[in-house]
């Protein structure tokens, strides 16, 4: 019997054998067995792109190295600042020639707990760390503009230092394509009407016509502005060197990457598609999808993985059944008001363009997806929270099948795709569609 993980629980999927298209599990990659360290330090001494750190920093140079905020503390910047201001050191540069910046992008300050959190207590001690605040218009450089009209403004205390190295980690990313890379300038460490004017790519030209399609996982091609505005962003800062981390699921680091910002990025998102890039063969009028279990179905805002993986395999008009507990509800004050404050898709719309955030955008692309599919979520949220949407809230799987019938003419002999590992996995196919 196949199962489906919901909070800390499993439900049995009832479906027959012969329905099933497909079931999602991420592919072996054989991988070299390191520890973390030995990835850094391996990575470090084979750049992708670049020659090592000493040929591209030199002695008497200011280095600014951005680095992840809090909530990615899963990308272990705790594990590779230290090795890499060491590399710097060994370079001849000082440490107080070294600049750390938290690429906070939209997100609050971070306590010193915090910071000794990402960088450990020694190098707090020793390098001058700072958050990036995208409202600090003083410490803002201007910087041009994109093609794309966006006026890119970064941290001008980064962009005083005369090189720029970029870290974080390579995964997917639902509007991105994949995080890590360019990511760390735009949104990272570029001002609030820069990331405003960037996020807004997400949505497709002219009021009404909702999301763009194609900024979505995967997706590092210029088909996708919303990352092919964040490339144009990051050409203007010119980082000199990347270091992008890779984690398993249990946000173990299992490869690094270094060397050229955009061709060390780009070596990393391939072994991320490697592993959880899985090829299927049809959309299927059926989708059943867990973010699988708890942490990961922690809220709402955290299940937008899953929705954008399911998506990518549902038949137009099909039905997608998403198990999520959401023991912390929506997660995010933004997407909450999506989600409950409109009736209507117009209006989520005009206040989405006026007041965008990542949150405001997970809220209404759940809405949307409800207009645009038959969709049930099996939840711990309150069916009534989404009462001014077309999504169905239900308390376990078999009522999720006994609606999902009746939603589909009273039979339920619908090909169906399995996605186990929702927040991970996402389907391909080989045409590329």
């Amino acid at each position: 019997m196949h199962q489906m993980k919901y909070s800390s629980i499993a439900f049995d999927v009832p479906i027959r054998e012969e329905l099933i298209a497909a079931e999602l599990e991420s592919n072996r990659v054989p991988l070299p067995k390191m520890t973390p360290e030995e990835h850094i330090r391996d990575a470090l001494a084979h750049p992708i792109g670049t020659g090592t750190l000493d040929a591209v920093v030199k002695a008497g140079e200011t280095v600014c190295v951005v680095i992840p905020d809090t909530t990615r503390k899963w990308q272990s910047p705790a594990i590779y600042v230290p090795i890499l201001v060491e590399e710097l050191n060994a370079c001849g540069v000082r440490d107080e020639d070294i600049l750390i910046v938290s690429a906070t992008g939209t997100h609050r300050r971070q306590t010193r707990e915090e910071w000794a959190g990402l960088v450990g207590e020694e190098i707090l001690g020793r390098v001058r760390c700072e958050d990036h605040v995208c409202t600090d218009d003083a410490n803002l450089k201007f910087m041009g503009v994109t093609s794309r009209g966006t006026p890119v403004w970064l941290n001008a205390h980064a962009m005083a230092c005369d090189k720029l190295i970029l870290t974080g980690g390579a995964v997917y990313h639902f509007l991105a394509g994949y995080g890590g890379g360019r990511k760390y300038v735009l949104p990272g460490i570029a001002g609030r009407e820069t990331i405003m004017k960037n996020h807004n790519l997400a949505l497709n030209e002219g009021f009404g016509n909702g999301s763009n399609p194609m900024v979505r996982s995967a997706n590092l091609t210029g088909s996708n502005p919303f990352h092919a505005d964040m490339a144009e962003a990051a050409e203007l800062a010119k980082p000199c060197f990347l270091l992008n981390v890779v984690a398993d699921g249990d946000f173990n680091i299992i490869r690094a990457f270094a060397g050229d910002y955009v061709e060390a990025h780009a070596a990393a998102c391939k072994l991320v598609d490697d592993i959880d890039g899985v090829y299927v063969e049809e959309r299927t009028p059926l989708v059943i999808a867990s973010s699988g279990g708890y942490p990961k179905d922690i809220n709402l805002y955290q299940t937008s993985k899953t929705l954008s993986n399911a998506r990518a395999v549902v038949a137009d008009g099909g039905t997608m059944i998403l198990l999520s507990e959401c023991r912390e509800s929506f997660g995010d004050a933004d997407c909450a008001r999506q989600i409950c404050g409109f009736d209507n898709m117009l209006d989520r719309e005009r206040d989405l363009r006026e007041n965008f955030s990542i949150g405001a955008y997970v809220g209404f692309l759940f809405c949307e997806s409800a207009e645009r599919y038959r969709f049930i979520m099996v939840t711990d949220i309150p069916k009534e929270k989404f009462a001014k949407t077309k999504i169905h809230a239900v308390k376990t799987l078999g009522e999720a099948l006994a609606l999902a019938k009746e939603l589909n003419g009273g039979s339920l002999e619908l090909r169906t795709t399995l996605l186990p590992h929702g927040a991970n996995t996402l389907p391909k196919f080989r045409d590329g569609q």
